[in-house]
């Protein structure tokens, strides 16, 4: 028997708490290739993806992005790759925020990771957007890091569920 969790609403999509199992995939084009990202966004909804994350790095991403929102009414996620900061120019233009809690400790070093993510989630409840805790491999929290040495599956299960909680 699975674990009892939580609806999530992302847009008009349910994800969690008995609804089915809902597909992601990511565009693999620059997202300023405008028509290139377009054309993967059909062909992923095309495919059966619920959900399309597309990447941005810099505002002239998020320029791209507002121009593909205009475009598409696909269910849209940001990959805030290892910029943070973006997310209060990116969150019209998406019904969903990806952070990567490795990734929050290159900019504003001298603010809380707690400070961080409280103003991601309000940003995110601003916009209507759900949040997205994207730790992988390569973006677990430092800290994580130092606490399971050579334990790496664990850094990453305990980083996420810190974060979760920070939420």
């Amino acid at each position: 028997m699975g674990k009892t969790t939580r609806k999530v609403h992302v847009k008009d999509l349910v994800i969690g708490g008995g609804a089915p199992v809902s597909v992601q995939s990511m565009c693999a084009t620059r997202t300023q290739d405008v028509e290139a990202t377009l054309r993967q966004v059909k062909s992923l909804e095309d495919a059966g993806a619920d959900l399309v994350r597309i990447a941005v790095d810099n505002p002239k991403d998020v320029e791209c992005l507002a121009q593909i929102r205009k475009q598409t009414k696909a269910r849209l996620v940001v990959d805030l790759q290892e910029n943070f900061r973006l997310a209060e120019i990116v969150a019209p233009h998406v019904d969903k925020l990806r952070y990567n809690p490795g990734h929050l400790h290159h900019l504003d070093k001298n603010k809380p990771i707690e400070e961080k993510v409280a103003w991601l989630a309000g940003i995110a409840q601003k916009h209507g957007n759900a949040i997205r805790v994207g730790v992988n491999c390569g973006s677990v929290a430092p800290a994580f890091l130092e606490k399971y040495p050579g334990d790496h599956v664990k850094a990453i299960v305990e980083c996420a569920a810190w974060h979760c909680g920070l939420l």
